[in-house]
């Protein structure tokens, strides 16, 4: 197995394994060091059927819950993120986050596999979480490590939701619910049980508050930390091929899915592999 860097702050390309045959000890050991040092992994070339997809995430740990959306059929741990040509809705995932940040439990890794690549748009991009905590100043970094956010499914799968706008004109299937409406508080900087490096844990979509702080205050925070992720020295950004399998750690990254394909078919099939409960930063 080889791992090539990106010229970005994170990510790398891992070439000389074949992901359609069972993944054994020291190459599960192999993959789980790298992402923990570059965040992002792209293995390129890698045509797995949907069994093959499972048997890959499943070495990696428990399958992670999606409870707001409907899998595939006969497939109930993979989502087929679907938008056909014809759609006229935004993409999905158009907004800044971390996977399923709400659940109590999020997933350690998103796995996505390309199916249908449009010849234009549709990247992947990637914040680095860690980096942009390491360059915080000192005197910012000692108020942000103790702090709580309210992490929530309401903006985007409530039934007054975002998607609640537009269900009926989209390939993907929703489930809608009130339990979308509940809040998992969750460290504001957490630790990598792995690398053990800190991480800003916050995202425009599932953010909604900071325990204890008024609504302007909240707002101002939140705010600021979006516009000091999504500063360029932080990106990166993944342009598809077919039957390339992508992998991120949730822990580390926020992610943000481009759109710019309107008019052509894209099709990606994605798991996750449930995580531990963020564990708190400390001070130093």
């Amino acid at each position: 197995m080889k791992v090539t860097p990106t010229d970005a702050i994170l990510g790398a390309v891992v070439t000389g394994i074949d992901l359609t045959a069972p993944l054994d000890e020291a190459a599960r050991s192999d993959i789980e060091a790298a992402i923990a040092e570059y965040k992002v992994l792209s293995f390129p070339d890698q045509p797995l059927s949907l069994e093959q997809l499972e048997a890959f995430t499943a070495a990696l740990g428990e399958f992670g819950p999606d409870p707001f959306i409907e899998p595939m059929e006969g497939h109930p741990n993979i989502l087929e993120l679907r938008r056909e040509p014809d759609e006229t809705v935004s993409n999905f995932g158009a907004g800044w986050h971390s996977d399923w940040s709400f659940q109590e439990t999020p997933p350690s890794y998103t796995i996505l596999h390309g199916q249908v690549i449009p010849p234009v748009g549709g990247d992947t991009l990637f914040c680095d979480c860690q980096a942009a905590w390491d360059d915080l100043p000192e005197d910012e970094k000692e108020i942000l490590i103790r702090l709580r956010a309210m992490h929530s499914a309401i903006l985007p799968y409530s039934p007054r939701g975002v998607y609640a706008q537009d269900a009926d004109k989209r390939s993907m299937k929703f489930r809608l619910s009130e339990e979308a409406e509940t809040v998992q508080l969750h460290p504001l900087i957490r630790v990598h049980p792995i690398s053990g490096r800190k991480s800003i844990y916050a995202s425009q979509v599932y953010t909604i508050g900071i325990e204890g702080a008024n609504p302007e205050s909240t707002a101002a925070l939140l705010s600021f930390l979006h516009d000091h992720l999504t500063q360029e020295q932080y990106i990166f950004r993944h342009k598809w091929a077919e039957n390339t399998l992508l992998m991120w750690d949730n822990r580390a990254v926020n992610h943000f899915a481009d759109g710019g394909y309107d008019g052509h078919l894209r099709v990606m099939h994605r798991t996750t592999v449930r995580g531990e409960a963020p564990i708190p930063a400390q001070a130093d």
